[in-house]
């Protein structure tokens, strides 16, 4: 076989690889800014009778990409947002509130026996 057979690589120019270019952050980069999804199912039988059934969405996207997509569930978590203590005090008051009209009806009730 001649000696000219196999190319040989040139120091100037060296072998692409399916990674060169890209790094973390690049990958990270494209990801987030068109999403990727994984999904899958699991299912545990005995026989055919299916004892579980799990079903496992899971979306990767920037929050622009998700807001695109219709994704905003973020957005109404109060545990999420800022309005998280406005919320609390809120319930808290609303349970004081109830406890007190509770004991209202009590007497009324105790008062007409």
């Amino acid at each position: 076989m001649p000696a000219d057979a196999f190319p040989r690589s040139t120091p100037h120019r060296p072998m692409a690889t399916a990674t060169q270019g890209s790094t973390l952050v690049d990958v990270l980069e494209r990801v987030l800014d068109k999403g990727i999804v994984i999904a899958g199912d699991i299912s545990v039988s005995v026989g055919s009778t299916e004892l579980l059934s799990i079903r496992i969405r899971l979306l990767v996207a920037s929050v622009d990409k998700a807001k695109e997509m219709g994704i905003n569930w973020w957005e109404g978590d109060p545990h999420l947002n800022g309005r998280s203590q406005e919320l609390l005090a809120a319930n808290e008051q609303l349970q004081v509130r109830i406890e007190s009209l509770e004991r209202e009806l009590k007497a009324l009730k105790a008062g007409e026996a």
